[in-house]
């Protein structure tokens, strides 16, 4: 066995929880203006309506990010976050052109395939939903 795949398992948790912690930041941004406003034109502590599409984006984000980030009930959440991140890409960027670098829908192309890898390979070890499951052997949680 490898060093690279005796320690894959671990690393999974490590992608899951990096990602949901930069993924709740777009949360933040929309909901809370933190660290920033989403929209840097407007006035410091503005935030986006919360019964709107992107308010709705938002809670996705944070509550959705946050259970990613603890790794609770990570497959069916990261099922629905990676169609948001679909869905968010075809409305908002690939009507700006093909291209991802181009319609500035790199992040949103990233998010939706993480996702739907983290909905098939499950949380990793180091997770509550581990913990809930009982499971010692296996490596996907």
């Amino acid at each position: 066995m490898s060093w690279m795949s005796k320690w894959s398992p671990q690393l999974l948790s490590v992608l899951r929880i990096i990602v949901a912690f930069l993924f709740m930041e777009h949360g933040t941004m929309k909901l809370f203006s933190f660290p920033m406003a989403m929209n840097p034109a407007h006035a410091p502590g503005s935030h986006v309506p919360l019964f709107s599409l992107i308010g709705l984006a938002g809670v996705l984000e944070v509550f959705g990010g946050l259970l990613i980030l603890l790794g609770l009930f990570t497959r069916p959440v990261a099922f629905i976050l990676s169609g948001e991140m679909a869905i968010a890409y075809f409305m908002a960027h690939a009507p700006n052109g093909f291209w991802p670098i181009v319609n500035h829908g790199e992040a949103a192309a990233f998010y939706c395939f993480v996702f739907l890898y983290l909905a098939a390979a499950g949380a990793g070890p180091w997770s509550i939903d581990r913990l809930i499951s009982g499971e010692k052997g296996s490596a996907t949680g």
